[in-house]
């Protein structure tokens, strides 16, 4: 039998185990063209949260009952298609179960086991790392002897970006919510000083110290009142990246905060939201350059990998916790 995994409930609030449901099917089997692929890495992301409220969006959301889906590297079993051979991997987004029939595979990229480790296609060489380059390159801009501050710097996509802009030539500060997270971006991936939130009381304060000549560019992966403290911190003509919202997915009622209207005007600010898709004619090119930086040993990635199918519901709401070190993925 085959394992699937399905919405079971729309949360209200903070998810938990029993909005999901571990379901059996019977093993499914190839057509013609079609591929049988075996589920290797499974990507747990925070957008997904998204997608569990009925409710527009830039990506129609998860239905009841049904298997959720998001970004899966897989082994091709059996193929009755002529451009896939078995034994190919292959990354796209798939259904949460452990065996999948795909029709034609226009949907799926081919991946190099032994150019990269397959996880790696999930995180600095997937969707985080496009989303860190380009969300950086497109919307930031960085220059040589700027500041760039990073919150959520521990994260997949925050740890990408800080590397990148120290590529780039600018001064980097990382948020996160730790001292051994804090200790890990300067360590491992470069960052010059880093900020606990959780032991902070005041972080514009705490911003101002780190970053004694202002901020250039805010990467912001969370949002809420972090981000309230950075943004006063802002340098004329700076930029703000807005790629994720976290400390908000769950609220149940409109948050209310400073309003940056002001600010915005003040300091003649660029704040502009992305998803990774609007870029979708650049991944190429991206990927390429990810990976160049990677081979040069320019780029670390850090990953938490939990071990299960069973687990995917877990590992997502780990996501919530912070319990990830980089990328969060579950190994079938």
């Amino acid at each position: 039998m085959n394992k699937v995994i399905t919405l079971a409930n729309r949360p209200v609030g903070e998810p938990s185990l029993s909005d999901f449901h571990v379901e059996t099917e019977e093993m499914p089997s190839p057509a013609d063209r079609e591929l049988l692929l075996k589920s290797i890495y499974v990507s747990v992301d925070p957008y997904m949260r998204g997608r569990m409220n009925d409710a527009e969006s830039y990506i129609p959301p998860f239905e009841l009952d049904r298997p959720i889906e998001g970004g899966i590297v897989a082994e091709v079993i059996e193929s009755k298609n002529p451009n896939f051979d078995e034994g190919d991997f292959v990354v796209g987004r798939l259904d949460w179960k452990q065996y999948q029939v795909v029709a034609n595979g226009e949907d799926l990229r081919k991946v190099d086991a032994d150019a990269a480790p397959l996880s790696a296609y999930l995180g600095i060489l997937g969707m985080t790392g496009l989303t860190a380059y380009l969300g950086l390159s497109e919307i930031g801009k960085p220059k040589e002897g700027e500041t760039l501050v990073v919150s959520g710097a521990a994260g997949a996509v925050g740890s990408v970006v800080g590397q990148i802009g120290k590529i780039k030539g600018c001064r980097v500060v990382g948020i996160a919510g730790s001292d051994e997270k804090v200790g890990l971006l300067q360590s491992k991936f470069g960052f010059d000083a880093g900020i606990n939130y959780k032991t902070t009381d005041d972080m514009a304060s705490a911003v101002a110290e780190k970053c004694p000549g202002g901020v250039d560019v805010y990467f912001d992966n969370v949002a809420g009142e972090i981000s309230d403290g950075v943004h006063r911190n802002m340098n004329r003509f700076g930029r703000i990246v807005n790629c994720g919202a976290i400390a908000l997915y769950n609220a149940t009622s409109v948050p209310t905060g400073p309003r940056v209207e002001p600010m915005l005007i003040k300091k003649s600010l660029l704040m502009q939201g992305f998803i990774v898709g609007n870029y979708e004619h650049q991944f190429s090119e991206a990927v390429n350059q990810l990976a160049r930086w990677l081979n040069e040993g320019k780029l670390e990635f850090s990953e938490t990998v939990v071990k299960g199918f069973e687990n995917i519901p877990q590992a997502f709401l780990d996501l919530f916790e912070g319990a990830n070190k980089g990328k969060m993925v579950v190994k079938v």
